[in-house]
């Protein structure tokens, strides 16, 4: 029998949770549910992370990861003082150990401040008053960045939404979708959704629902698996808080970087490697149909051929705990390989066009309130990497607009 709903959110992140919460903030009453394939929450992208409520430095001026970062730190760090989730705000350090990085850090500093990041610049003597055990030419201290406990912040969201009327529904896979002009109906888990938008917040498998909602997301979801590893007990010393290297504009990664954690470990990671599965966390997962739709996209060969220098020594530092260790070192001297023991990887869902242009900002698809054109019943997130947990808030807000903007515009 057909259950019925306002809104069906697919996928139970921190994306699709906080999304979820808004709608109920929004309007209350609104019939919502929420679909996830795992038995539980937050158990990719946002369970396997370091955990790090980003400032903003990084983002473009104007764009949407520079607004939503810097608009959602603030406010991740007030919703965590009031749910009483673990967090803190450490500051972090932007460290330039070559003269050739140096040009870059100035530029990140005045990226920084456009963005209205308050950012003190520091010499080589001055890295030490923050990171004793850190050697660099230059720094920046970024002193609004801080930690917390994302899994707990999602599993926050979905409690405030399910207190609200939200319907939660784990182990709950979808298989298929049927968009008509008076609504969509979403089979999932043995049954039957009806409503009258479709949210897609799916993650690593955002272009499949896109498609199997009637929708061409025109990118592809590249999977690229994150390798961390952590210090040993003893040895957490060495760092009081989080220490990146300068990161290159060419690519989307921030670098080998260490990352204290609320639980008191410490981060060191991540490499940036092909994934051969899109949930494959480490080389022996193996996925044909994934593997396979990754080599058929032309994207993908676009990408090899513009950055195979770069992957290569991401690769190395992947299969070579020796190349790992020496990439660190750059930044803490003190470290050792026995110092260094394998954690959780993470896989990032990275949205890549045809012509292997890798999605900067944050991208979302399907009904725009703004564009009379756009398909109706449908709202796609198709790109929320990285700083998505930070910035949760002022997605899901902005999703749920869409969403409900797109509620009345089929009712």
């Amino acid at each position: 029998m057909a259950e019925e709903f306002d809104v069906v959110v697919v996928g139970g992140g921190i994306v699709g949770l906080s999304t979820a919460y808004a709608l109920t903030l929004a309007r209350p009453g609104v019939r919502v549910a929420v679909v996830e394939k795992e038995q539980g929450f937050a158990a990719h992208q946002t369970g396997r992370n370091s955990g790090v409520i980003h400032s903003g430095v990084y983002y473009r001026p104007g764009s949407l990861k520079a607004r939503y970062a810097t608009e959602g730190a603030e406010e991740m760090v007030e919703f965590c003082r009031e749910h009483g989730v673990p967090y803190e705000v450490t500051g972090k350090l932007i460290v330039a150990t070559g003269r050739d990085e140096l040009d870059r850090l100035q530029a990140l500093a005045r990226r920084g401040r456009e963005n209205g990041i308050p950012v003190a610049e520091l010499g080589a003597a001055q890295i030490a008053e923050y990171e004793p055990e850190v050697t660099g030419l230059a720094g920046l201290h970024i002193g609004t960045t801080g930690i917390c406990d994302y899994p707990a912040v999602a599993r926050t969201y979905a409690v405030l939404a399910e207190q609200a009327g939200a319907q939660l529904l784990t182990g709950t896979e979808v298989t298929g979708i049927d968009r008509r002009a008076d609504g969509v109906t979403v089979l999932a888990g043995g049954r039957e959704l009806r409503c009258g938008v479709l949210v897609n917040c799916a993650g690593l498998q955002s272009d499949r629902v896109a498609r199997l909602a009637g929708d061409e997301p025109g990118v592809r979801i590249i999977p690229f698996r994150g390798e961390y590893y952590e210090l040993t007990e003893e040895r957490r010393g060495l760092v009081r808080g989080l220490i990146y290297p300068v990161p290159d504009p060419a690519f989307p990664f921030l670098g080998v970087h260490l990352t204290r954690g609320v639980h008191g470990d410490v981060h060191v990671g991540p490499n940036a490697v092909p994934a051969l599965a899109r949930e494959g966390y480490d080389w022996r997962t193996v996925r044909a149909r994934d593997l396979a739709e990754t080599v058929a996209f032309p994207g993908t060969w676009q990408i090899a051929r513009r950055h195979w220098r770069y992957e290569i020594g991401e690769l190395h530092r992947s299969l070579s705990k020796r190349a790992f260790t020496t990439a660190v070192q750059r930044l803490l001297p003190a470290v050792t390989a026995a110092d260094l023991v394998p954690a959780t990887a993470g896989v990032r869902a990275q949205s890549v066009a045809r012509d292997g242009t890798l999605l900067d900002d944050f991208a979302f698809a399907g009904f725009d309130p703004d564009d009379a054109s756009s398909p109706r019943r449908t709202v796609h997130v198709l790109n929320a990497p990285s700083p998505a947990a930070t910035a949760s808030l002022p997605i899901g807000r902005e999703v749920a607009r869409r969403a409900l903007a797109a509620l009345a515009a089929g009712a």
